[in-house]
């Protein structure tokens, strides 16, 4: 398991009967986690301090309750700043543990331009762009693709906050996969390809997206973007029920056949830190494909 330890913003204080709780800045929430499965006592007195608190309902979806949080705050982890929006189905805006692969992918991207190569990043399904902060701090330009035009705003706000606003970011509202089939066409290459497709989701024009049914496809498609010179490509999923090594399986399979034995494989879940018990929560699965040199 890979962890996001190097948080400063963002603490995992405790987790117990199908929920978090979290310190965000400077404020305490408390969200659901189906991983969290065990009942453990809740001897923590910030149980009873969370400024915000999503609640489930039994008839679908649910809703926070407020108790001073505020419509939105900002958070940093090292020299990049989010904003975050409390937001439905529990979200905030950012995935913690998803700064594991920020990491991963940062130090590959600075290596490749520290030996006098370039980085050009896809970033698909890219939400309100963590790893295109990232990458686009360690010096890659960055195409970032996502079917909802508000997170992608939310996107553009994030690099600003990140002192970003001039980085080489392309931003575009559109359906993954129908954009990597006109990057194809287009013979645009790529030196890194990131991927976090949702479980189920609609594109702008309607069209439905089943992770199971159709991440093969798509991560064929876009293996034909990667550059003869490639660096990565990494895929994440929270689906329930799809191991990390079937999706490395799956990853490894899809790559072309001359590139398949030029690199690593790497699959495995990512993990929080819990304050309270030292242990690490599962939080998502990961797998990426890393070029030899």
């Amino acid at each position: 398991m890979r962890a996001s330890e190097n948080w400063q913003d963002y603490t995992l204080i405790d987790a117990s009967d199908g929920n978090r709780l979290e310190v965000w800045g400077d404020y305490v929430l408390i969200r659901p986690d189906p991983q969290v499965i065990w009942d453990t006592p809740k001897t923590d007195p910030l149980w009873k301090k969370a400024h915000g608190i999503y609640r489930r309902s039994k008839s679908g979806g649910g809703a926070w309750t407020n108790y001073g949080m505020p419509d939105n705050w900002c958070v940093t982890y090292g020299d990049l700043t989010f904003k975050l929006r409390p937001m439905g189905f529990k979200h905030t805006g950012l995935f913690p543990e998803q700064a594991a692969n920020w990491d991963l992918t940062s130090s590959l991207i600075r290596n490749r331009i520290k030996n006098g190569g370039e980085v050009s990043v896809l970033n698909l399904f890219a939400y309100t762009g963590g790893a295109t902060a990232a990458a686009a701090k360690a010096g890659a330009a960055v195409c970032h693709v996502d079917a909802a035009k508000g997170m992608v705003q939310a996107a553009k706000e994030n690099l600003a906050l990140s002192g970003l606003s001039d980085a080489p970011v392309r931003y575009i509202v559109d359906d993954c996969r129908k954009f990597v089939e006109r990057e194809i066409r287009r013979g645009r290459k790529y030196h890194g390809i990131i991927m976090d497709p949702p479980s189920y989701g609609r594109g702008p024009g309607g069209e439905v997206w089943k992770l199971e049914e159709a991440a093969f496809g798509l991560i064929s498609l876009a293996a034909k973007l990667l550059a003869d010179e490639p660096l990565f490509f990494l895929i994440n999923s929270y689906t329930t029920g799809i191991s990390p090594s079937s999706m490395g399986y799956m990853l490894q399979s899809c790559m072309p056949e001359g590139m398949r034995s030029c690199g690593k494989m790497i699959a495995d879940e990512l993990g929080i830190p819990v304050k309270n018990s030292g242990l690490v929560l599962p939080a998502g699965a990961s797998a990426i494909w890393i070029a030899d040199k």
